[in-house]
């Protein structure tokens, strides 16, 4: 038996190892909130060949998941047919002048054999010209200096050259509205934002004020897509005369969300006549569907009270976005007077796109966040990690991006009867790939079961049983029985959702940040130590190792927990120095949570 944990072991036997643990407890529980002064926010300065766009993606460091989510997001449809060639033949002549000249003399059987030998596939072919647009919608919240104007269009730049094409739409938080020279100034804006645009080699065009968007209305953005240009709106509607009239910013984004997924619904189904109208142009190669909401701004995300006014990392907005307006800080809004509006905007147009869609608010400091957003998908720290990471964590600063997602309603269930067993059996038997031994698993749970965390419609589930502990005098064991995502919902941010509505039920009690209202026990009562199992050769315990307070290797099996945060807090301020590697109080607990783990029967039919 083998056993990890992150801090220094006192014993003199492990003294050889000890600078072994002393980089694990740097990393994991002896790290603290940085000072202010030694976290150095990005510079507008921006120096090119460290925003370049290779080392971009590089620093992005998809995963193998997050790598075909995005191939299979943004990889030319399997239905798409394109009406004339991605690119000419004359493109894959790779030949010299003077080869091209020799061939041209050769004979036809010849010339055609050299031509398939050097045929580009067209996997290849789309990545080098690509024919098949995405779209992202874009607030760009100014005003921005000329700097930073120019690093947010190497963004957008960016952002194309990896198949997402954004559709600007421009807002000026310093002019007042009713101002005489609003629309002159606002109009001039919108062509500094093009010129910022072309100056880093894109195409982009101003686009004037919509009465509607309905389908038909939106042929100028279609129009500039097609032409390869970044449409830029300028924050402009038509009124019932006809009259361009200032409007806010977040109505026309939400708006054109709305809009913009309609349209491609219409442009799904096949057309059995042509359009009356020639500029509506349906043009297989545009998809209208928003994939991302980007909000750029001055002030970077949603402040989070758990993370003292640093932003939060990933927000659930089907269940957190109203607890997150009751519990904002008035003194936040000196700094970050938009971010509940731009919250509200987010769970707008969210709710028009795709399930899959995200939003990320983001400081316009932060440009290289949103190639890490697009190809990813994911916060730029997960939200789940142990609160001693996240504090210590140098990614985490003022400017540091939100995701929102449209997110799954969490709820804590606490006793049997409530659970829908059919829907669990469907969870369990899909994510484990094995069949359930109903009779004896739901009879089990019914003597020991503590808490049900269910996300959405059980697309996700944590069984917490409470189990005697082999020492009478001891408090029952908080065992992780069950930790199960859909496949389907794996990688769309429900697995830290799960875990983090784990954390505040068990382990993470008694915080002020573990108040959530999920029908739980909003972070009242005392944190409990909580321990679960996995086999050795699970792929999963690598996402287990970064979340855990320490592990044991037993045979096949690796026993995990995670400590109780206000206990061991509590105990490291009692302390004169750091905590040894065990405490007193620590002495006999992993035998008895040994003991009883490798006890536990398995639900699964043989």
């Amino acid at each position: 038996m083998s056993f990890y944990t992150s801090r220094f072991f006192s014993v003199p036997a492990i003294c050889p190892r000890r600078h072994a643990f002393s980089r694990a407890y740097a990393t994991i529980r002896s790290l603290r909130q940085l000072p202010a002064s030694s976290v150095t926010p990005e510079s507008d300065e921006f120096d090119p060949s460290e925003s370049d766009f290779i080392l971009s993606i590089l620093r992005a460091n998809p995963s193998l998941r997050d790598t075909k989510s995005y191939l299979d997001n943004f990889g030319i449809p399997q239905s798409y047919h394109p009406k004339t060639p991605a690119l000419s033949p004359s493109f894959f002549d790779i030949s010299s002048p003077a080869l091209h000249g020799q061939l041209s003399n050769q004979e036809p059987s010849t010339r055609e054999s050299l031509d398939s030998d050097t045929k580009t596939s067209p996997f290849i072919s789309s990545i080098l010209n690509p024919v098949y647009c995405r779209t992202a919608l874009v607030k760009l919240q100014g005003p921005f200096s000329d700097r930073q104007l120019d690093s947010i269009a190497r963004g957008m730049v960016y952002l194309e050259k990896l198949g997402l094409v954004s559709v600007l739409v421009i807002e000026h938080d310093k002019l007042p509205r009713g101002d005489d020279r609003e629309r002159t100034f606002l109009t001039e804006e919108a062509n500094r934002v093009v010129a910022a645009l072309e100056a880093q080699g894109a195409k982009a065009r101003p686009v004037g004020a919509f009465a509607h968007v309905f389908s038909a209305d939106l042929a100028p953005i279609r129009s500039a897509l097609r032409a390869g240009e970044i449409p830029v709106i300028p924050p402009f509607a038509l009124d019932s005369f006809c009259r361009s009239i200032r409007v806010n910013a977040d109505d026309i984004v939400a708006a054109l969300a709305r809009g913009m997924v309609e349209a491609a619904v219409l442009d799904s189904k096949p057309r059995t006549h042509k359009p009356s109208d020639p500029h509506a142009d349906y043009s297989d190669d545009i998809n209208l569907t928003p994939m991302r909401l980007m909000i750029i701004n001055r002030e970077g995300g949603v402040p989070s009270y758990a993370r003292s006014g640093y932003p939060h990392l990933l927000i659930n907005l089907t269940s957190e976005s109203d607890y997150i307006r009751d519990t904002f800080d008035s003194a936040w809004l000196r700094d970050r007077p938009s971010a509940l509006s731009n919250l509200a905007l987010a769970r707008t147009c969210l709710s028009y796109m795709p399930p899959t869609s995200s939003a990320i608010m983001v400081s316009h400091r932060s440009p290289s966040s949103l190639i890490a957003n697009l190809i990813t998908n994911k916060p730029a720290v997960s939200s789940s990690l142990p609160h001693a990471l996240l504090q210590g964590n140098r990614k985490l600063t003022p400017d540091t991006p939100t995701l929102l997602r449209r997110g799954q309603p969490i709820r804590v269930i606490q006793n049997l009867a409530d659970v829908d067993k059919a829907k669990m059996n469907h969870l369990l038997q899909t994510s484990f790939q094995r069949t359930l031994d109903t009779d004896a698993f739901y009879q089990r749970l019914e003597s020991c079961l503590d808490f049900v965390v269910v996300a959405g419609d059980y697309v996700g589930a944590a069984i917490v049983t409470r189990e005697p502990s082999p020492d009478s005098s001891s408090p029952p064991i908080s065992y992780l029985d069950k930790f199960a995502v859909l496949p389907s919902h794996q990688g769309d941010g429900t697995v830290d959702f799960l875990w983090v509505a784990l954390h505040d039920e068990s382990y993470g009690l008694g915080h002020p940040f573990s108040i959530n209202p999920n029908g739980g026990k909003e972070g009242k009562g005392e944190g409990r130590d909580l321990v679960w199992r996995s086999r050795s050769n699970n792929p999963v315990n690598k996402w287990y190792f970064e979340r855990s307070t320490g592990h044991i290797r037993m045979g096949s099996w690796i026993l995990f927990w995670c400590d109780a945060e206000k206990r061991l807090r509590s105990e490291e301020a009692r302390s004169a120095s750091r905590l040894s590697y065990i405490e007193d109080w620590e002495l006999g607990r992993l035998k008895r949570w040994a003991e009883v783990a490798t006890k536990i029967p398995s639900a699964w039919k043989q």
